[in-house]
């Protein structure tokens, strides 16, 4: 069972990226997911999440109204849409699937974890 988060890379300040995070040996199509991020010297914190039907969608203050989560319950991926990006939003991005149908912003809520993607944002 994996997650595989991918779609990071190196952009401008004021850029877009597209983070996709997807399942492999089993489904999530049932589970809350989320996207969390650690940036160097920090602890990880949480960014977004989505429940299992695309609803109860929240956002971190710091990313709201630039970043877009959703899923493809089909394709067993969740998506980060990422816009207006900052120098702050530079970090490595992680996904995780709930242990429930809906996710929060609590790491504990989390039972599995990809293993992360680099984003940075050049100022």
């Amino acid at each position: 069972v994996q997650l595989q988060a991918s779609g990071g890379g190196l952009v401008h300040s004021g850029g877009s990226l597209r983070l996709s995070c997807v399942a492999s040996g089993r489904t999530f199509s049932n589970n809350g997911m989320g996207w969390f991020r650690q940036a160097p010297g920090k602890e990880r914190e949480f960014v977004a999440t989505i429940a299992w039907n695309g609803g109860n969608i929240y956002y971190a203050d710091s990313v709201k109204g630039r970043f877009t989560i959703s899923r493809d319950r089909a394709k067993n991926t969740m998506y980060l849409q990422m816009n207006s990006l900052k120098a702050e939003d530079t970090a490595v991005y992680y996904c995780a699937a709930s242990r429930y149908a809906v996710g929060n912003s609590e790491e504990g809520n989390y039972a599995k974890w990809g293993q992360g993607t680099q984003v940075t944002v050049s100022s």
